[in-house]
């Protein structure tokens, strides 16, 4: 392993525990606000990962780029449709739902 490499892996790992403790501490009610606004800004992942699989295509192993390159993309896509679905639905139960219940009493 190269020394940029081990420097992308070290990178990650911190990434990956402070977005851990990150999203843990985060209050139940600032949960679905904070997460509507970060589905905007997920979009850069997927151009992130898109710029990290060019850059390991043209490498000097190319299927490893294109395998972890493919999952990322994949993965990062399951993010932001999953993170707008879910916020789409948490919208609907404070919008429609509300307004009919107040016609009925």
């Amino acid at each position: 392993m190269t020394s940029i490499q081990l420097i992308l892996v070290v990178i990650f790992i911190v990434a990956a525990v402070v977005g851990y403790l990150l999203i843990n501490n985060v209050p139940s009610r600032l949960h679905t606000p904070l997460m509507s606004g970060m589905n905007a800004l997920s979009g850069v992942t997927i151009v992130g990962a898109l710029l990290a699989t060019a850059g390991a295509l043209s490498g000097s192993n190319p299927v490893v780029g294109y395998i972890f390159g493919t999952l990322a993309i994949i993965l990062a896509m399951i993010n932001v449709a999953g993170g707008f679905a879910v916020t789409d639905r948490m919208l609907g139960m404070f919008g429609r739902n509300n307004q009919n219940r107040d016609k009925d009493d």
